[in-house]
């Protein structure tokens, strides 16, 4: 899989795609990981109740009509900002990846459930710093990231 290392590459994948695939970025260890296990079929876990859920966890990068001529770049960067902290969270080895999928449920945080149809690509570091800067410039004191403390 390759990697996207700049956040303008991201934005520029995210636009070419607007009328054809819809594309997730989800944090977890990979698709190795995510989808290696027939068994389990693409599934999350809650982490509250520890209950299998029908798809992978993942957020659309698909850029919102109201969203308007603003750019998409910025778009791109609040959707990663949102949650770089499930690096932390969920331990080594978790980073974020773009997927084509389709939607398939609503987890319990109302979040997309996913069917992965195929991987594209990994998100770099340096671009997670992109995004990061990007966002922080806004400075907003009344927004933030999604981290549950």
């Amino acid at each position: 899989m390759i990697t996207l290392d700049t956040l303008d590459t991201l934005s520029r994948l995210v636009e070419e795609s607007a009328d054809q695939d819809v594309l997730f970025v989800r944090w977890s260890r990979g698709p190795d990981a995510d989808l290696a296990c027939p068994e389990r079929g693409q599934s999350s876990v809650d982490a509250l109740t520890g209950v299998a859920l029908p798809g992978l966890s993942a957020n659309p990068l698909r850029v919102e009509p109201w969203w308007g001529g603003r750019s998409i770049r910025l778009w791109v960067a609040r959707r990663l900002y949102d949650y770089r902290h499930l690096r932390e969270q969920r331990g080594p080895g978790v980073r974020p990846w773009v997927l084509v999928g389709d939607e398939c449920g609503r987890g319990p945080d109302n979040e997309p459930l996913v069917s992965c149809r195929h991987p594209l690509a990994w998100i770099s570091d340096h671009a997670l710093h992109e995004c990061e800067t990007a966002v922080e410039r806004l400075s907003s004191a009344e927004w933030g990231s999604l981290r549950r403390a």
